[in-house]
């Protein structure tokens, strides 16, 4: 079985795809890793899954309140929150 290690390892070389599928199987086999729903947030994040990250920083917290997850949600809602005025007014 593949570890949140081989993840980070595939991350680090880009291959997104092969590691977002490694945590889904880690995820499948643990449901409640929040460090893994953690690490597949940040990888959906770069991979432009903004509403996927979200859920995933969110399910983090919801299993384990101190994750980093914690700061990685306030951030994905500020984002997904803002709104600059100056956009729509030439």
């Amino acid at each position: 079985m593949a570890t949140k290690q081989d993840c980070l390892q595939l991350i680090s070389q880009g291959h997104y795809k092969k590691a977002l599928e490694l945590l889904d199987e880690i995820i499948r086999l643990e449901p409640t890793d929040d460090e893994a729903y953690f690490h597949r947030g940040k990888l959906k994040w770069r991979m432009g899954d903004r509403p996927g990250a979200t859920g995933d920083y969110a399910t983090a917290v919801s299993i384990n309140p101190s994750s980093p997850a914690v700061t990685a949600l306030e951030q994905a809602r500020d984002v997904a929150d803002f709104f600059n005025p100056d956009l729509y007014n030439p």
